[in-house]
């Protein structure tokens, strides 16, 4: 039985306020016309992680540097693939707001949508689980990593990393409290000596990411 290997990527922003997820719509079958996530067959003597990043590049023309990329999780479930045996390696990226992908050639389109409107499934392949894992790995993460400056320019204020975090936990946070966390959790965000004019005039002081590799304490998401 001959087994082949794929890359899948789960590629997430913040664009207007919301979290969106990068999906392509299948020029080739099976499940043409279908929106799926970026993704396509390892080559012969390619790495995994220069699968992926050759994937983002080729499928959406983003640059694979312009964010976070991780290894998510492995998929192979029998008849996951009508194309026969067919294991994937998913690739989980945050990314700070971008221009509208490019397509690539086996690709009907390349489109930012909101994860709200497909969280309840409809994608190709069993790209539904996959994003779901997405989805909550990044929601974990943003607890206990600075990961949540990855969707940020490299300068932000503490309120831009706030919204971060209400828009992948989907949640409201009080400001002050999120303020103090923040700043008291060494090593995550460090500041610039630069500020910004915002709501009402008022100067609000820049930061950028710190050293930390891990927060403590970590920011726990409230309680549902």
């Amino acid at each position: 039985m001959t087994i082949n290997l794929t890359v899948d990527l789960v590629l997430l922003t913040i664009r207007g306020g919301e979290l969106q997820v990068l999906l392509i719509r299948r020029g080739i079958p099976p499940y043409q016309g279908m929106w799926a996530l970026p993704g396509g067959f390892v080559l012969d003597g390619e790495d995994l992680p220069e699968a992926a990043a050759r994937e983002l590049r080729e499928e959406t023309g983003l640059d694979p540097q312009a964010g976070h990329l991780e290894q998510l999780a492995t998929y192979g479930t029998p008849g996951r693939d009508p194309r026969g045996r067919v294991v994937t390696v998913a690739y989980l990226a945050l990314l700070p707001d971008l221009p509208a992908p490019v397509a690539g050639s086996d690709a009907a389109g390349a489109e930012w949508r909101r994860y709200d409107e497909v969280a309840d499934g409809g994608l190709a392949f069993d790209h539904d689980r996959i994003l779901r894992d997405g989805i909550e790995r990044a929601r974990s993460k943003l607890e206990y990593t600075p990961l949540a400056t990855a969707f940020c320019p490299a300068e932000f204020t503490i309120a831009d990393l706030r919204a971060v975090y209400e828009t992948v936990w989907q949640t409201r946070i009080d400001a002050r409290n999120f303020h103090r966390k923040v700043t008291g959790a060494e090593g995550f965000v460090e500041p610039t000596g630069g500020t910004v004019i915002r709501d009402r005039g008022r100067p609000a002081q820049l930061f950028r990411r710190g050293p930390a590799a891990l927060l403590h304490p970590p920011l726990m998401r409230p309680a549902e």
